[in-house]
């Protein structure tokens, strides 16, 4: 049975060649609305633009700003994906894209947070809870967190165990109805609902159980390991269930 959660409910442009694009975007999206968004997600991958810390920041799609810590967009086929669950648990297993479907969905409709100040109002995702597929694993007395990679090979996050169980956390592998495109982090990414959006890794391939916290990514670079939203700005707004 699917399980559904629902809360009520754009920063600034990266440079001449991508704010000309966003023009051209504004438009396309006036004329032919979901059919050029469609088109701009095939075809976004050209444009970008380095902000100095790494971080690459492409052309918006939709209601999103997109970005990349590698320069370009990782792809990976629904045939060819597969996501690993191992570490400190009694059945380590391999998933395919097939198998993740089959599983009992989850949805979940929320505001999406990026720690740079843009948000976008009640996006609906659908996926997997992720405490479900622990559960499937056995998670050993030892574990105490999960450290996730993505197949960019550069990005990796973490999440307490705690925090990996909770209702509004999942592996999603769609987008307000669609499937996740590449630019979104698809096949599959992980989705994290009351923390910004650097904590919700796209392009995600293995999950580890780990005896401790592993400070992903963004966390190694003086991110905040505990990414709830409105916590860089001294309050805490994540949600108590």
């Amino acid at each position: 049975m699917a399980q559904t959660v629902r809360e009520p409910g754009p920063g600034t442009p990266v440079g001449r060649r991508v704010f000309l694009g966003l023009v051209g975007a504004g438009a396309a999206g006036i004329l032919w609305g979901a059919k050029a968004n469609d088109f701009l997600e095939r075809t976004v991958g050209k444009l970008v633009s380095k902000d100095g810390t790494g971080l690459s920041s492409l052309l918006p799609i939709g209601r999103f700003r997109i970005y990349t810590v590698t320069g370009d967009l990782p792809s990976r086929s629904k045939a060819a994906w597969r996501l690993k669950l191992h570490g400190l648990v009694d059945q380590p297993y391999v998933l395919t894209y097939e198998d993740l479907r089959a599983m009992p969905p989850l949805h979940v409709t929320r505001d999406f947070q990026c720690v740079t100040g843009w948000r976008v109002h009640s996006v609906g995702w659908t996926g997997v809870r992720l405490g479900d597929l622990l559960d499937r694993a056995g998670v050993q007395p030892s574990a105490r967190a999960l450290r996730l990679t993505s197949f960019d090979g550069e990005y990796t996050e973490s999440l307490t165990l705690e925090q990996a169980r909770r209702a509004d956390v999942m592996i999603a592998y769609q987008l307000d109805g669609s499937d996740l495109s590449s630019e979104h982090g698809g096949p599959v990414r992980l989705y994290v609902a009351p923390m910004y959006g650097y904590k919700s890794l796209k392009w995600l391939d293995t999950i580890e159980v780990v005896d401790k916290v592993i400070p992903g990514y963004w966390e190694q670079q003086g991110y905040d390991v505990d990414g709830w939203v409105g916590k860089s700005n001294g309050r805490d707004d994540r949600p108590t269930s």
